[in-house]
């Protein structure tokens, strides 16, 4: 089992910029597949990025393709979302997940640890 501490958010302006990071716990970090999904008040948590165990491997949702970066150090047992030219509409609770195995997963059902979310905020 894997334990998930996201930091990082907070409040900016719109076309500004913010990095979020996700420490995870254990030994075994690099037999994860990452994700961060975002969860906006009123609707459903969706996904906005995920990368492979080894890194080569990244989705993006469209609404944030050129504009965020997902990334990850093994070495540091660490997951990274590079946030840039933020808009209104990125305003929402930003989870790290993590699910074990090889391969792509894009849905919220694959992953089954979570950290506690980040808020952020957005402003026009």
């Amino acid at each position: 089992q894997v334990q998930l501490a996201e930091s990082g958010g907070g409040l900016v302006q719109a076309g500004g910029s913010l990095s979020l990071s996700c420490a995870a716990s254990g030994r075994t970090f690099n037999n994860y597949n990452m994700g961060w999904f975002r969860q906006a008040p009123g609707k459903e948590r969706d996904v906005v990025a995920t990368i492979t165990r080894s890194g080569e491997g990244r989705y993006y949702a469209d609404s944030v393709k050129g504009r965020f970066t997902i990334s990850r150090d093994n070495a540091k047992n660490t997951v990274y979302l590079q946030m840039n030219t933020l808009k209104p509409e990125d305003t929402a609770v930003y989870y790290c997940a993590a699910r074990l195995g090889s391969g792509y997963y894009d849905s919220i059902n694959d992953y089954p640890y979570w950290g506690q979310g980040t808020q952020v905020t957005v402003s026009s």
